[in-house]
């Protein structure tokens, strides 16, 4: 499998270190507009490629010819005091460049891109509409993320293996998204026992997770790398696999739960939600709209 990452920061350089740990990759490209940080990036995956099965690393769009996907991660990150509106202009500026770039290259039939720049769910439309290509092969990771916080804080809370949880948060990926409580459960077993207080205690978490790891690292890394990586095997092995990413579905992307695999988003799955999860996620695809409308 060829892929291709485009921006070698934190968040892209933890994505490729994952790429090349787990051999995902047969061929790996990468670019960067900073030149030094992109050889540098280079150097250090070589030498980490070197310990597995060899990945061979190369640089450059033109080398993205022919990649089954193409990650991006470029972009800016929200400053202190920035509105979304603010970002999404700057990083819709970023789409502009480097999409036409990725698709001068790319095989138009097997190409699937995964945008991981923010905010997410506006980026995703972009990237859609500048690539033309279908819905179901742009994908954002979504609310991936969002999903494995809840998971982590329902398995703390009932002291069994995240592997056992099954539930989703929906919608934006940012402060509007919708921890799906009604269809969470533990083993096939809907969930009992949670008081209100603690409900609002682990949304709380959830949501202010990112915030805690950014004033303590300085940016999230790790747990994104982590989410791309599933999203990017799903890709590639065909597995059908039910994921809460973003894609466009009437106009708008946000995250629900979806069928991946080779085509990319093959099925939406609708979750089981209340009726306040309901109000709740139709404020949040709103609130993707008034995002996504500063980019006009």
């Amino acid at each position: 499998m060829k892929i291709g990452i485009i921006g070698v920061g934190s968040v892209g350089g933890a994505i490729a270190s994952r790429i090349v740990a787990e051999e995902s990759a047969s061929e790996l490209v990468l670019f960067d507009t900073d030149k030094k940080r992109l050889r540098s990036a280079v150097l250090d995956l070589d030498h980490a490629a070197a310990f597995g099965g060899g990945v061979e690393i190369s640089t450059g769009y033109p080398a993205m010819k022919g990649a089954d996907m193409v990650i991006i991660s470029a972009g800016a990150n929200q400053r202190i005091g920035e509105s979304r509106s603010e970002l999404v202009l700057k990083n819709a500026e970023v789409m502009r460049d480097v999409v036409p770039k990725i698709m001068a290259h790319a095989d138009k039939k097997k190409i699937i891109l995964i945008v991981v720049s923010n905010p997410l769910d506006s980026i995703v439309m972009t990237a859609q509409k500048i690539s033309g290509l279908a819905p179901g092969r742009v994908i954002g990771t979504g609310t991936m993320l969002d999903s494995a916080r809840f998971r982590a804080e329902l398995s703390r809370r009932f002291k069994v293996s995240p592997k056992s949880v099954s539930s989703y948060v929906l919608g934006e990926h940012g402060d509007s998204a919708v921890l799906n409580w009604t269809s969470a459960n533990i083993g096939g077993l809907p969930i009992q026992g949670v008081t209100a207080k603690e409900k609002t205690e682990i949304e709380g978490r959830v949501r202010g997770a990112a915030m805690e790891i950014i004033q303590g690292r300085g940016a999230t890394w790790d747990g994104i790398a982590a989410a791309t990586c599933a999203l990017v095997r799903a890709i590639d092995n065909d597995e059908r696999r039910i994921l809460p990413v973003s894609i466009i579905e009437k106009g708008v992307a946000y995250s629900l739960p979806r069928i991946v695999g080779r085509e990319g988003v093959a099925a939406t799955l609708p979750p089981v939600i209340s009726a306040d999860e309901k109000k709740a996620l139709a404020t949040s695809i709103k609130t993707i709209q008034k995002t996504y409308k500063a980019i006009k």
